[in-house]
Order: structure tokens, then C-alpha cells, then sequence
């Protein structure tokens, strides 16, 4: 595996490991000048402790409205369309505002309801990786359908679509394009969900997507709409389709963990933080600016200046957890930032815990033989995107 030339800190990744530069400004210095993808000069913050506290204190640290691809080049206009219902892009109230008319679809107990049907989908996906024949490849046939088909019934997208926005999540989170690209890729996408929206708004269906129209079509606009549902598509499959791609490689990679989970199906749920933890598959939390001159890690962060939380840094930290970089299943890695933390922790955490849940163990109980059908220093990981993983995963069983 070559590391990409020109790649920004933090998306350096060595396979399944921090890059060493990544762990040095984590160590040496906790906080350090970097260039953004975008090519914003910006503040890396790696350790955990200050990774939290910048995600926790919105009154010194508030969204940088540029964090939309792209947002930059549009005009007044558009560029307030294109950050219109994303969550991520404001702090309270807005965010308050927002995010209470969706936490009642995504507490645990809501969630529940879905394990009937997320396990169907698991083992047709099983099927169909079993059907495709030795070696296939798990994420095409597992790791993508899996949480594609969750989100696009949960939130009302014909799943016959999934070729077109997975392909455009995918070039929209390429760092490595042209702004103009993946501002295009944007502009693509919001046009597909504003005929959805639409679609809703003229005759609402069970989904969360006529859920919103019917129950909150009053507080919430068109543009706020489509924003939300791009939101919860693009969020509902990539991280969640990464974590079973990448987590399955690590469980490979070391094999006693592996032979642990299979054996012991109990272990899901501190096995599934650990791979969070240690995997780590969204290099960043979007960045945030600023507000006064703050001190972070001995360093003065200017007002007015981007500052970006590493959350693959802050996840390696020995803050974190004791020997950081082993992976251990058995571990109660509860102190990580995964999924973010404090206001901006992410909406769909019990939707991806229970995925993961049901997908590791159904996985390998389904095929107890699991094994890489190419060598890992073949495999082509996705260095350039804002979520972590690899483009394939070819195995055998």
C-alpha cells in the first residue's frame, strides 16, 4: 500500500493504523497548523480531551458555514440552499430546532422495532454474498446493501435507486476532486431529493420522510427538507456500509479476536465499540471556527481561525483507552468520539449500533471460515474520502 502524495494530515492513515505523522502531532504537540482538503489553512486538534471540549463548547467554537462541498463557489442564494435542514452546519437553537423533530425516530427503543427487519435484510445479504461464489466481494454484496436498504425503507428512497446516490455520496466525499466536481455531484443530488420531497409533500407515505411532511410540514421548508433527507441518506449508508467493510477486515487481520466474537455472540456489544474506537472510519468532525482566541494543548488558536477534531487521533489517544493501538473486543471502549460527542453526537448512533450488532455476528456464524481472498497490501483503500474504508473486500470462506 502507497500513501497518495499530497494527502492532508488528517486523512493519513497507515491500512488500518494512524499515520505516524498523525500520531506524532497527537503526542508531540496536540495541536497543530494544517491545510484543509478544501485548502483552508485550519487548526488539526488531536487529543481527546481537547477534541471533546471543541465539540462540546459551541459558544467558543461555532460551525464553519463553509463546510458544505462546494459552498464556497455557490452565491448567497444557493449556498443557504445547500446548508438549509443539515444538521451538522449549525449549533443551537438552529440545531436544537432541527434536530428535536427527529430524535424521537432515533431512540433506542424506536429503533428496536427495526431488529425484525434489519435481520431479514442481513441474511438476504448473506445469500446473496453466498450465491455470488468464492471469492466475492463482501463489500459489494454485504458491507453497501446492508444499510443502504435500511435508511432508503426508513426514510421512503426507492432502493432501485441505490447504484445513482451511492455513487454520489462517493464522489461527493472524494477530497481528491475538483471542488466544481463534487459541487456538481451536489447540485445533482438535491435535485433528485427535491422530486422526492415533492413526491411526500403531494401524498405522505409511513416513512420519516412523510412522517416530516405530515408532522412538521408547518416548521419546516422545502429547502430544510430536502437538506434533512440528504442528510439521513448520505449519513444512514456510508459510515455505517465503511464500519462493516473495515470492521470485518480488522476481525480478520487478527484472527484470535475474530475466533472470539464468533464463539462468544455476548461480546457484540463491546466488540462493536471497539471497532468504532479503534477504526475510526470518519477522519473528522466537520470543522468548527473559532469565536475568541482559545488555548488549546498549550497552543492560542486565533479567533476567526477553522479548527478541525481528528477524531482518528483523538481515538488512538491514551486518554482513550489503555494500549491504545491493540484491538480488544473484550475492552469497555465507551470513551470514544466516534460518533462524535456533546450536541453534534451523531443522530443515528442506535441505528448503526444495532446494524453492526446483528451484522458481525450473522456474518460469521454464516461463514465460520471466513478469509481475505487477496493480500492485504493489495487492497485499495479510500484515502482521500472523508469516510474511511476500502473500495472492496475480496474473501473467501
Amino acid at each position: 500500500m502507497t500513501q497518495a502524495p499530497n494527502l492532508p494530515l488528517p486523512m493519513r492513515r497507515d491500512g488500518l493504523d494512524p499515520a505516524g505523522e498523525l500520531r506524532r502531532a497527537r503526542d508531540e504537540e496536540g495541536v497543530v497548523p494544517i491545510t484543509t482538503p478544501a485548502g483552508q489553512p485550519a487548526y488539526l486538534v488531536c487529543r481527546r480531551q481537547d477534541v471533546r471540549e471543541v465539540l462540546s463548547d459551541f459558544d467558543r467554537f461555532g460551525t464553519a458555514a463553509s463546510q458544505i462541498p462546494g459552498a464556497e463557489m455557490a452565491d448567497k442564494q444557493e449556498a443557504e440552499k445547500l446548508r438549509a435542514g443539515q444538521l451538522i452546519s449549525f449549533d443551537p437553537p438552529e440545531h436544537t430546532r432541527l434536530r428535536r423533530m427527529l430524535t424521537p425516530e432515533f431512540t433506542v427503543r424506536r429503533i428496536r422495532r427495526l431488529e425484525p427487519r434489519i435481520t431479514e435484510i442481513v441474511e438476504a445479504a448473506l445469500d446473496d454474498l453466498e450465491a455470488a461464489g468464492r471469492p466475492a466481494d463482501l463489500v459489494a454484496h454485504f458491507a453497501l446493501p446492508v444499510p443502504s436498504l435500511v435508511i432508503c425503507e426508513l426514510l421512503g428512497v426507492p432502493y432501485a435507486d441505490r447504484a445513482e446516490f451511492q455513487e454520489r455520496a462517493m464522489r461527493m466525499l472524494d477530497t481528491s476532486l475538483p471542488l466544481e466536481v463534487r459541487m456538481a455531484v451536489q447540485r445533482e443530488g438535491r435535485t433528485y431529493m427535491a422530486d422526492l420531497v415533492a413526491d411526500a409533500q403531494a401524498d405522505p407515505g409511513d416513512d420519516m420522510l412523510g412522517m416530516l411532511v405530515r408532522d412538521h410540514g408547518h416548521d419546516l421548508d422545502t429547502d430544510e427538507l430536502i437538506g434533512i433527507a440528504e442528510l439521513l441518506l448520505l449519513a444512514g449508508h456510508e459510515t455505517t456500509s465503511n464500519m462493516l467493510g473495515l470492521g470485518t477486515l480488522a476481525l480478520l487481520r487478527h484472527p484470535d479476536q475474530l475466533a472470539a466474537l464468533r464463539d462468544d455472540p455476548d461480546l457484540i456489544d463491546s466488540a462493536v465499540e471497539e471497532l468504532l474506537r479503534w477504526l475510526s472510519v470518519v477522519n473528522w468532525m466537520p470543522p468548527r471556527r473559532a469565536t475568541i482566541d482559545v488555548e488549546l494543548a498549550g497552543h492560542t488558536i486565533p479567533a476567526g481561525s477553522m479548527v478541525v477534531p481528528s477524531l482518528v487521533a483523538a481515538n488512538r489517544d491514551h486518554a482513550t483507552a489503555d494500549d491504545p493501538d491493540r484491538l480488544d473486543l473484550a475492552r469497555s471502549a465507551t470513551q470514544h468520539v466516534a460518533l462524535g460527542h456533546g450536541v453534534h453526537h451523531c443522530l443515528g448512533a442506535p441505528l448503526a449500533r444495532m446494524e453492526l450488532r446483528l451484522a458481525f455476528p450473522a456474518l460469521l456464524r454464516r461463514f465460520p471460515a471466513l478469509a481475505l481472498a487477496e493480500s492485504y497490501e493489495l487492497l485499495d483503500f479510500r484515502e482521500f474520502n472523508v469516510v474511511y474504508g476500502v473500495r472492496s473486500l475480496p474473501v473467501t470462506w
